[in-house]
């Protein structure tokens, strides 16, 4: 199954030729590649959607948290958190 995740941006990191973040997904850390939102990054603190280690678009709190909500009712927090472990984290 694919997933779009959602996860809280906890640090940016801009430099070189790569837009990158820091992210939270149920307690768990990951780097993910955020430039497909280069013509609005999100900041520390935003909310973004997160499919294969790419943040696909910026969503509100709210939003985020009714999805975790729903991932946690359909059982699928098991599948959200192997999706993440595999995200690169360098």
């Amino acid at each position: 199954m694919c997933l779009a995740i959602p996860a809280r941006v906890i640090e940016e990191a801009n430099g070189g030729e790569f837009s990158r973040a820091l992210v939270e997904v149920m307690g768990l850390r990951r780097h993910i590649d955020t430039g497909l939102l280069q013509d609005d990054p999100p900041r520390t603190g935003d909310w973004v959607l997160v499919h294969v280690g790419f943040a696909m678009s910026k969503i509100s709190e709210d939003q985020a948290l009714e999805q975790l909500r729903t991932l946690s009712q359909l059982g699928e927090q098991e599948a959200a958190l192997s999706e993440v472990q595999g995200y690169e984290d360098s």
